[in-house]
């Protein structure tokens, strides 16, 4: 960034809301956000006014400027506090987006208050992270059990060829189905946590009360493992700050399962569909059996947060060609930043892997996903991805890459299905059934995979 001597922005300098700020969601956004990131890059440099929602706000296009923001906590903060259009109550009262922004956990907090939870955190997930320990051990293998499952009950469903949406019958029930175990979550809140973080997810004018019952849901689950504490990341929430109120404990689970299932998901899902479409460095580094790579290669061409979460200016700062102002909202972009690293990628002067071990599908900077939750994310992302190429001796997309029907907002960018015509291989497991002696089915993995299977359906047709 910029040095400059001025500790306030020159009187001439125009204010955000003065600007004639373009609307950022528009169709063609819809159909092409990167060359709607180009043109404004182009017409305003690094940094661009846009609308959000008929709110204005600063879009961070360049890579440097983008880490520029998302390394100096003390200049850009995350605590929604800071917000000078919230604080003078100039955000409309239904604004889709504040909701989630409101809810006060630890990716909205600052500095001190920041590096405490972030810790806490970082203890209870240590456990799960550890592939030699107990519990590292048994979440590795239930991932991969779960995956295997859904497989299987693709193959007693439709066959061992056929057609399939690796979104809805493979990567989102996954997902929910690992949160259901991680959480350790009494079997009876599956359809309520699954519906209504779904809605909440997917915005709109109900994402307010769907963030209210979820978080209703997540307090619940904090209570209830309060009383009977077990082997799951909530009970280890709780160990390490015992301090915490249900309340507190449940918006921080609330925060973890958006991640988990929207974060987590959406990299399964674009590094499938690298791989389906046929994108050659992708294909090149799964051939040569590096799926790590081939995981980063897929964030750098689509990564899983198009635009990261907002930060506030915490005094007024030069940024690319604009001052902007204490208390205006950033929204950096790294679906942006990213055109600029497979720019520096295509130099003969650089090397791939530079661009690729640079992407920023785990954030970076003092709020970038904590060490222990990225290998954790990483983990459940490389198997899923894997267990789909163990098993299918074939998979071609049926639609064309550019008629795929995305999931297109101010902050995520997925796909809303992945079809895919499939033959699988030999050796599948078949559906667990429940003994004759039993009386209620048992939570293992098939009861949940069809459980949280009906409530997507539900949802998919309307249903609450």
């Amino acid at each position: 960034m910029e040095a400059h001597s001025y500790a306030t922005a020159p009187a001439d300098s125009p204010w955000l809301e003065s600007l004639p700020v373009q609307p950022l969601l528009t169709s063609e956004f819809d159909v092409d956000p990167g060359a709607v990131y180009q043109r404004l890059r182009r017409q305003y440099g690094p940094v661009a006014p846009v609308g959000l929602m008929g709110v204005p706000a600063w879009l961070v296009l360049d890579y440097r400027e983008v880490l520029e923001v998302l390394r100096n906590e003390s200049l850009w903060r995350r605590d929604v506090r800071y917000w000078r259009a919230r604080a003078e109550g100039r955000l409309p009262y239904d604004w889709p987006l504040l909701a989630g922004y409101e809810v006060r956990q630890t990716m909205f907090m600052d500095e001190d208050e920041h590096r405490a939870a972030r810790a806490s955190l970082h203890s209870a997930l240590r456990p799960f992270q550890e592939a030699r320990s107990p519990q590292g051990w048994e979440l590795r293998a239930t991932v991969a059990s779960f995956a295997d499952e859904l497989v299987g009950m693709l193959a007693a469903e439709s066959g061992a060829a056929g057609f399939a949406d690796l979104g809805a019958q493979y990567t989102r029930p996954l997902l929910l189905m690992v949160t259901t175990k991680l959480f350790g979550c009494p079997v009876e809140l599956g359809d309520e946590l699954v519906m209504d973080l779904w809605r909440m997810l997917d915005g709109g004018p109900d994402a307010g009360p769907a963030t209210g019952r979820a978080l209703a849901a997540m307090t619940r689950l904090a209570a209830h493992r309060r009383a009977r504490p077990g082997d799951d990341l909530t009970s280890y929430m709780l160990l390490a700050d015992p301090g915490m109120s249900d309340e507190q404990l449940g918006r921080e689970l609330f925060m973890n399962a958006v991640y988990l299932n929207d974060i987590t998901g959406n990299m399964v899902m674009n590094t499938l569909l690298e791989v389906l479409r046929g994108n050659a460095s992708v294909r090149r580094s799964l051939s040569a059996g590096q799926l790590g790579e081939t995981i980063n290669r897929a964030a750098l061409v689509n990564p899983p947060v198009a635009n990261m979460c907002f930060r506030f200016a915490a005094r007024d700062v030069r940024l690319g060609n604009f001052w902007v102002r204490a208390g205006d909202v950033v929204s950096p972009s790294a679906a942006a930043a990213h055109q600029d690293l497979l720019a520096i990628g295509s130099s003969p002067m650089v090397g791939s892997t530079v661009s690729t071990r640079a992407h920023l599908g785990w954030g970076a900077g003092p709020h970038g996903c904590p060490s222990a939750a990225r290998e954790l994310g990483g983990m459940i992302v490389s198997t899923a991805v894997g267990r789909v190429f163990d098993h299918f001796t074939k998979a071609e997309l049926t639609l064309p890459p550019d008629q795929l029907p995305w999931r297109s907002g101010p902050v995520v960018r997925g796909l809303r299905l992945l079809p895919v015509r499939y033959e699988l291989g030999g050796g599948l497991p078949s559906p667990r059934r429940p003994r004759e002696e039993e009386h209620v089915p048992t939570p293992g993995a098939d009861s949940q995979a069809k459980g949280l299977l009906s409530a997507l359906r539900r949802l998919m047709f309307g249903g609450r």
